[in-house]
């Protein structure tokens, strides 16, 4: 028996697709560029970008768009729920002060990452990385260490249906060389991409677990191959990276987050 498809209000969802349209590409965008990016028709797009500026999202200067700072309460929502990014928030600084280099956390959303917490130090991506930033969970050291706790069936199904890209040439882009990453992961407890996500980046991750034993999250941090080589990264950077880790977990569990 099929389970039917659960009502969606489908001008909400083509509302928040206009919302979408705007990132750090597209900070600025016409009525006419809105319409080509989501598909909608112009009239239906006008429509909706003159409902976000009447409602303070957006705002306009009768020709180009833009998203204001109001919409940041949609996501606080979520934030604020969560909680765990302001008991992790204290345990990330310390991490970038030791080690002097940037630290995030993320959580799983479907087949990407989003960053919920980040400490930056300086750039190290071409792009620019902020909370809410999402990246596909394969291509990361954080999505791998959420990817390597998903049950045999949720990760299979994430392989049915994840678009494996090469990112850069060193990376690991076919289920089979992924799936023998993420069983080392999961033995060892971290894992390291070296230049995967984009040339000249290298991310160490450690996971995050509720108080049953499941990872809710994943910290890591983040630094250029011309400054830090794979050994100090094993030598130096794991120890304090998991220790924070276990921190964080440990805090986690003196709540009733999980």
């Amino acid at each position: 028996m099929t389970t039917p498809e659960p009502p969606r209000v489908q001008s909400l969802v083509r509302g928040l697709s206009v919302i979408r349209t705007f990132d750090a590409d597209r900070p600025r965008q016409t009525l006419a560029q809105v319409a080509e990016a989501t598909g909608l028709a112009r009239a239906t797009a006008r429509r909706f970008l003159h409902t976000l500026v009447g409602v303070g999202y957006a705002d306009t200067d009768g020709n180009e768009f833009w998203l204001t700072p109001k919409v940041l309460e949609l996501g606080y929502s979520y934030m604020s729920g969560l909680g765990l990014p302001s008991i992790a928030q204290p345990r990330l600084e310390e991490l970038s002060r030791t080690l002097d280099e940037s630290s995030s956390m993320s959580v799983l959303d479907g087949d990407e990452v989003v960053y919920v917490n980040r400490v930056p130090v300086r750039r190290i991506m071409t792009v620019s990385i902020t909370i809410g930033t999402r990246f596909p969970a394969y291509s990361t050291s954080m999505g791998r260490v959420m990817l390597a706790d998903l049950p045999e069936d949720e990760l299979s199904a994430y392989f049915a249906r994840a678009q494996l890209v090469s990112l850069t040439p060193a990376a690991l882009d076919t289920e089979p060389e992924l799936r023998a990453e993420l069983a080392k992961v999961r033995t060892q407890g971290w894992c390291i991409v070296d230049q995967e996500l984009e040339p000249g980046l290298r991310s160490l991750a450690a996971p995050i677990h509720s108080p049953d034993g499941r990872v809710v999250a994943a910290i890591n941090i983040s630094t250029q191959s011309a400054v830090h080589n794979l050994d100090e990264l094993h030598q130096r950077f794991l120890p304090v990276l998991t220790e924070t880790a276990r921190q964080i977990s440990t805090d986690l569990a003196a709540t009733e987050l999980f």
